[in-house]
């Protein structure tokens, strides 16, 4: 099995950006997003190196599954060991080989399968740098996330590398909105890092706020979820989200917010069963200016889709 890398080299020297998609095999949009950067006109006044991977797990891709063959998390497998599992060796080749040559990082993700996250960055916000990145991406929602052991983002952060993860969409799906702020945000932090030349334009800058706590709201009963309440929507405590029904008509249950924020993620089964995570909702100071920069930022795309050239996916 071959993992296709992308290697620029700038003329100049400069910092070395690593960015990775489909570490879980399912998740694609991250997949399109390099596709896009690499064709980007721009990359050829790079300064530095930009170190690209497409597809980590591949095998995953080819089944449709998050996983390795062996049933493994490759995101709970790092840093790995040459001559442990089939997921050990792949982390271990992937950190020592590629990760290690880098000076910053982004991984991208999806939600999972049957589950949509807003557009949202997730980094360690105690480090100065990785804040620098998260901040220069451009996206409302920004998560101050504890390391996972065994995770990507806890193994380059050992090796003192500042690495950021960029979460939108759908597992198993390419989500047109979600593709084009993970390309443009990722531009943005090339900027930051000195490493493509800034704008000319005077653009406003999206402001990003960070998330003070996030909750999943779950499922009172078992039954069929009628489900009314869109991603970055700003909801107050105690609203009532949707219902639970039973299949025979009979009863239905409202689910109810248990704290005021914005929904950043949320189920599109129609079937769950009590205790299911059904809304994940984000608590920001400001939750108002939140849903008006999501709002700003929605209305700013469509608008590009519709004047762009390019045939957005449907």
């Amino acid at each position: 099995m071959q993992m296709p890398v992308h290697v620029v080299h700038g003329k100049q020297k400069g910092p070395c950006l690593f960015i990775c998609a489909a570490i879980h095999g399912d998740e694609l949009n991250g997949v399109e997003i390099i596709r896009r950067l690499m064709q980007q006109s721009d990359l050829q006044r790079i300064r530095g190196t930009l170190i690209a991977i497409p597809i980590v797990n591949v095998y995953g891709v080819i089944h449709h599954s998050r996983y390795l063959p062996d049933r493994r998390d490759l995101n709970r497998s790092f840093p790995g060991f040459e001559k442990g599992s089939l997921a050990s060796r792949l982390a271990h080749l992937l950190l020592k080989d590629i990760v290690t040559h880098a000076t910053h990082a982004i991984d991208l993700h999806t939600g999972a399968l049957h589950r949509s996250n807003l557009p949202q960055i997730r980094a360690d916000l105690d480090d100065e740098n990785t804040r620098m990145m998260a901040d220069a991406f451009g996206v409302p929602v920004v998560i101050n996330s504890k390391l996972l052991d065994g995770s990507l983002r806890a193994a380059a952060s050992g090796l003192g590398i500042p690495i950021m993860i960029y979460e939108a969409g759908e597992a198993l799906r390419l989500d047109e909105f979600c593709i084009r702020i993970g390309l443009r945000g990722i531009k943005n932090v090339l900027r930051a890092l000195g490493m493509l030349p800034a704008l000319k334009s005077r653009r406003i800058k999206k402001k990003s706020f960070i998330a003070q706590s996030s909750t999943w709201v779950r499922a009172p009963i078992s039954g069929i979820l009628l489900n009314n309440t869109k991603l970055g929507t700003i909801i107050n405590q105690d609203d009532v989200l949707g219902y639970v029904a039973d299949p025979f008509g009979e009863t239905k249950t409202a689910i109810t917010a248990t704290i005021r924020g914005i929904v950043i993620g949320r189920t599109h089964l129609p079937l769950v069963n009590e205790g299911d995570a059904v809304i994940h909702i984000a608590r920001f100071d400001n939750a108002s200016a939140v849903a008006d920069q999501v709002n700003r930022i929605q209305d700013h795309h469509q608008q590009t889709i519709e004047n762009d050239d390019i045939t957005p996916l449907v």
